[in-house]
């Protein structure tokens, strides 16, 4: 069986090693970087650090192998005074001359800063042999943090971002960053994306304020604007279904889209209620995504599960996940339809 919880600081090794399967800004395969991550994430959860500074991991664990096989994260807020939120805006420059009677809409990419920035989701990462489980392993991987935004709304902010990995060359490199960045900064694509991990001040000092038109790029790097991974499509396709939309924003380094929502719109959060729960052996026919909080290790702890509603406010979830869950008949839990 599955089940979702919190990160703590134990779990480097094996979080280190779902790590390498990406290798991503978010969770990078780099054992210092996770260490610090970790700690980040064990202080967000137990409420040491502002809310403004909070990341929150989740874990899911294989219960029988006992073993870490995947993560997703929450940013509280990405984009502060100190560290904004950079991107790319995707504008369009509209030219019509009178005396050859010609229109023409250009693209343009014009550098953009957040200084107040958005909740932002990210280091969704599963193992691939538990993918297309038939536990739903991904979905409920994803889901968690919606359902933990909601029962936090408090430190959360407004809108919710997450940036989606474009298509990139089989050496992990990005073309839009070889045809632009690298030009503006003289940094390759891993020096830039090392550096950027700790201080993004160089795009905001070498990069031009003024719009780059992009018929200026080659036509392979312009088909690549905006666009998503083969591998993030899925990932796409939920976030469209539960209210996320293309921003017109793409990131500086790699070209990847942007999507947002409004939190308090997305389904998962406006949909997410306590409910009391009872036994039910069988379990039910609606999927949903559940989770509590209590005293122990692990204080949160969730799970996807097939559910029955019994009236109104009351849920009945099956044995086996009460049990893991460590539910009592009668307690409240969140829970979010999917």
């Amino acid at each position: 069986m599955f089940r979702i919880r919190q990160s703590y600081r134990e779990d480097v090794e094996q979080v280190l090693a779902v790590a390498e399967h990406l290798d991503t800004v978010n969770l990078p395969h780099d054992r210092k970087v996770i260490e610090g991550i970790l700690d980040r994430s064990e202080k967000s959860f137990s409420g040491e650090l502002p809310a403004v500074d909070r990341e929150f991991v989740f874990v899911l664990e294989d219960l029988e192998k006992k073993r870490i096989i995947g993560t997703s994260m929450i940013y509280a807020q990405h984009g502060t005074k100190r560290a904004p939120h950079i991107f790319f805006r995707v504008e369009n420059d509209e030219r019509y001359s009178v005396t050859l009677d010609r229109y023409f809409v250009h693209q343009t990419l014009r550098i953009g800063y957040n200084y107040n920035g958005p909740t932002e989701i990210g280091g969704l990462i599963l193992l691939p042999e538990y993918r297309r489980n038939a536990h739903a392993l991904g979905k409920a991987l994803s889901y968690v943090r919606f359902l933990f935004i909601r029962m936090h709304r408090e430190i959360f902010r407004d809108h919710v971002l997450s940036e989606l990995l474009p298509p990139l060359e089989a050496d992990g490199t990005s073309k839009l960053w070889e045809a632009l960045g690298q030009k503006f900064t003289g940094l390759s694509y891993q020096e830039a994306d090392r550096i950027s991990k700790d201080n993004k001040e160089f795009i905001n000092a070498l990069f031009p304020d003024d719009p780059i038109h992009t018929e200026l790029l080659p036509a392979d790097v312009r088909a690549l604007i905006g666009q998503v991974g083969e591998e993030t499509r899925a990932v796409e396709k939920m976030l469209r279904r539960i209210g996320f939309y293309y921003a017109e924003q793409i990131d500086p380094f790699d070209g990847g889209p942007h999507f947002v929502a409004k939190t308090d719109a997305i389904s998962i959060v406006r949909d997410a209620a306590e409910v009391s729960v009872r036994s039910d052996g069988g379990g039910g026919r609606a999927w949903a995504i559940i989770a509590l909080e209590s005293p122990g290790q692990p204080q949160f702890r969730a799970m996807g599960a097939r559910v029955t509603k019994l009236e109104p406010g009351v849920v009945g979830i099956p044995d086996d996940a009460r049990r893991m869950l460590g539910i009592e008949d009668g307690q409240k839990v969140w829970l979010s339809y999917g």
